[in-house]
């Protein structure tokens, strides 16, 4: 039953296709700071569901940032919202050059005491992809805490609020 909510709570805001496209919808679309808890955002390629049961996803993974909230609303919006930007401008920019192919996309979760981003990979058996993604993403993020990558499969039947990663940076 929780299942068949999440999937009626989905809402296909829009499609792009061009850079000039993205830019529109994302000047129209409400910051990722101005978003209420419990509210999440999603980009992925045509045809791939932000679930872990698509297809493209069920053999992959994330890259996992989480970002605490202690730092005060309006220097956490700022960062939130430049990650959030950053992260997307890598999917769409095509950052991790060969290894392109393996992004099905990314997720922002606004929560109560902090928020996450995951960028979704298809393949969580490619060390070679998923460390070359995540150096990419650390590096044009500037993040400098700790990133996780998870298994799908592994997110799924954790134990408690966090996977064992398969890999951090």
């Amino acid at each position: 039953m929780g299942h068949k909510n999440w999937i009626d709570n989905l809402l296909k805001v829009a499609k792009f296709h061009t850079v000039e496209d993205f830019w529109a919808l994302h000047h129209h679309i409400e910051l990722a700071s101005n978003l209420n808890v419990g509210c999440d955002y999603s980009l992925f390629k045509r045809d791939i569901e932000p679930m872990w049961e698509d297809k493209e996803n069920c053999d992959g993974g994330r890259w996992l940032f989480t970002i605490n909230k202690s730092g005060g609303k309006g220097s956490h919006g700022k960062i939130i919202d430049d990650m959030w930007l950053e992260v997307l401008l890598c999917l769409i920019g095509e950052a991790f050059d060969k290894y392109s192919d393996q992004i099905c996309g990314a997720v922002l979760n606004i929560r109560g005491k902090l928020d996450k981003i995951a960028v979704w990979t298809s393949d969580s058996k490619d060390i070679e992809a998923i460390r070359f993604i995540g150096n990419v993403l650390k590096e044009r993020t500037g993040f400098n805490g700790m990133i996780a990558y998870e298994a799908h499969k592994d997110t799924q039947t954790k134990r408690g609020s966090t996977a064992k990663p398969l890999m951090t940076l």
